[in-house]
Formats: C-alpha cells, sequence, structure tokens
C-alpha cells in the first residue's frame, strides 16, 4: 500500500482523558489496513495516522513504533478468535464430542471468514516482533487462551469417557496444528477437492476420540 503523502482526514479533537479512545482508534484504522493487505508492511504508522486523522507523532504516546503497533492489533485478533471459539461452544449442546467439533469447526470458520488476519496472525508479526525485543512469553502467550479452551474441550471428553488422551494440553497443541495446516492450505489450494468430511478425518484421530 503506499505511503504517498497525504493530509490527515478531518477529526475532531479529543478531550483530556480521552487517550484510551485514540488508541482503539489507532488499533482499528491497522486492523483495517491488515484486513485489506494481510501484509503487515502496510501498517506504517503514516498510513495508520491517515486512516484516523491524525498526524503519525500522535501515535508514539500510545505506541513506541510499528511492530508495537501490530502486535496489538494481532493480541486484538487473538481475543476475537478466543471470543468466537467459546460462542461456538456455548452454543453447542452438552455432548463434550460436540462441542470439540463445534470448537474445531469455529477455527476453521474464523480463518475462512477472516483470511487477512488470520495470515497475519500466524505470520511475520512472530519474528518481526521477536525483532523489536518482544520476549518470548508474550510472542508464546498470543494464542495460549485459544489453545487452553481446546485443553478444555479434550480434558473433558476423557471425563466422559469418549477421549483416550494421557496429556490433552500435549494432545491440544497436536490438534491446533492439524487446523492449522488445514486452514492455510485450503486457503492456499481452494481449488483442491478436499474430502467433505476432511474436519473430522484430521481431528478425531488426533483428539484420540473414540465411538
Amino acid at each position: 500500500m503506499s505511503d504517498a503523502a497525504g493530509p490527515p482526514r478531518p477529526r475532531a479533537r479529543h478531550r483530556r482523558g480521552e487517550g484510551d479512545l485514540l488508541r482503539a482508534e489507532i488499533l482499528a484504522a491497522a486492523t483495517e489496513l491488515l484486513d485489506a493487505s494481510g501484509d503487515a508492511r502496510a501498517v506504517t504508522l503514516r498510513a495508520v495516522a491517515r486512516g484516523v486523522g491524525i498526524t503519525a507523532s500522535s501515535i508514539y504516546p500510545h505506541f513506541p513504533d510499528q511492530s508495537s503497533v501490530v502486535l496489538a492489533v494481532v493480541r486484538q485478533a487473538f481475543a476475537g478468535l478466543v471470543d468466537w471459539l467459546r460462542s461456538a461452544v456455548d452454543q453447542a449442546d452438552d455432548d463434550p464430542r460436540q462441542r470439540l467439533h463445534a470448537l474445531c469447526q469455529a477455527y476453521l470458520d474464523f480463518s475462512h471468514d477472516h483470511p487477512r488476519r488470520y495470515r497475519t496472525m500466524f505470520g511475520g508479526i512472530w519474528t518481526s516482533a521477536a525483532d523489536s525485543g518482544t520476549t518470548p512469553d508474550v510472542l508464546a502467550d498470543l494464542g495460549a487462551e485459544a489453545v487452553d479452551l481446546v485443553v478444555d474441550c479434550l480434558t473433558a471428553c476423557v471425563a466422559a469417557g469418549c477421549c483416550t488422551s494421557e496429556d490433552p494440553e500435549a494432545d491440544a497443541v497436536a490438534l491446533w496444528v492439524g487446523l492449522h495446516g488445514l486452514a492455510h492450505q485450503r486457503a492456499a489450494s481452494s481449488a483442491f477437492p478436499w474430502p467433505a468430511d476432511i474436519t473430522r478425518r484430521i481431528t478425531v484421530p488426533l483428539s484420540h476420540l473414540v465411538a
């Protein structure tokens, strides 16, 4: 996306104490850029500033650099993913198997409905954020809550006797990797004749479900 010069769009000045509102607007503009391009490089401070209607220097009290803006957007995206998954599980019936299947399908739906955002969530942010000095703990924490939901579903299946997992935490990671691989390949190879039951072919063995 071009970073050509141009005045920011007019905006009303925030009153004192409304810094959180400006921060939210900065994140919204950055998210819009990511959703449009799927490329974190499009999220320059100047481009974000134009989207909000401020000068680039007005971003610095909220974010020290471009990487921190992208990281904040990715954090927000993961929070949205967690809400998406939790809603799907809550709407499923009480059968632990069905709740697990609902979570898996919701994950794939999220990646399909938000392809560019999803690509950024699992893309170069992990390298660029690390290069900017972000600690490994911060990066590792990005998807932790989503994985915890998978762990909870697997643990419930074990308790109900429909899952033979001996390590739900490790199997949750394996299941997530399988879902992520399917999401990525579907996006990269949309014309491929995927089997109608491909989701269950991946999720059932990885989650150790039994009849």
